[in-house]
């Protein structure tokens, strides 16, 4: 086993409809609820672009890593928020990582909605997985519970 953090890299396919869904956000256009995220780099001190899909669940807000330990999670990490963008609105939040044992029921709901664009970095875990199968994914997906400014 690995004792690095689970990443998977996008495909170049990916990469491209996350810039087309980036593009959209910017000029207005949500896909389901996504939006373009901007983190401020942890080293460039640049604010850094990446298409999200925002998820709520009782009411709070979360982003979800599906790709696991990503540049934007390490950037979160550091920053401890960001910007969220659709068109011209764009909202200020801030961002707290969740423990690894709270975070079952947000991946389930979230695998529910977005697990037709995102099942494929679970390796084989889907909403309909047992909690021990979430449970056991959780350490690869970082899950921040976001609080917008305003």
């Amino acid at each position: 086993m690995s004792s690095q953090p689970y990443y998977l890299k996008g495909s170049p396919l990916n990469v491209r409809f996350n810039s087309l869904v980036g593009w959209l956000a910017r000029h207005g256009v949500s896909l389901m609820g996504s939006a373009e995220m901007s983190v401020r780099g942890r080293r460039s001190g640049q604010m850094q672009r990446i298409p999200v899909n925002p998820h709520t669940y009782e009411g709070a807000r979360f982003l979800v890593s599906a790709r696991g330990h990503s540049q934007w999670v390490r950037n979160m990490r550091a920053a401890g928020g960001g910007e969220l963008r659709v068109g011209r609105k764009v909202r200020t939040f801030t961002a707290v990582e969740l423990p690894d044992e709270e975070k079952l029921p947000i991946l389930r709901t979230y695998l529910e909605k977005w697990g037709w664009e995102v099942n494929q970095y679970f390796n084989g875990v889907t909403a309909k997985s047992s909690d021990e199968e979430l449970r056991a994914a959780a350490p690869d997906h970082p899950v921040f519970r976001i609080t917008v400014e305003g």
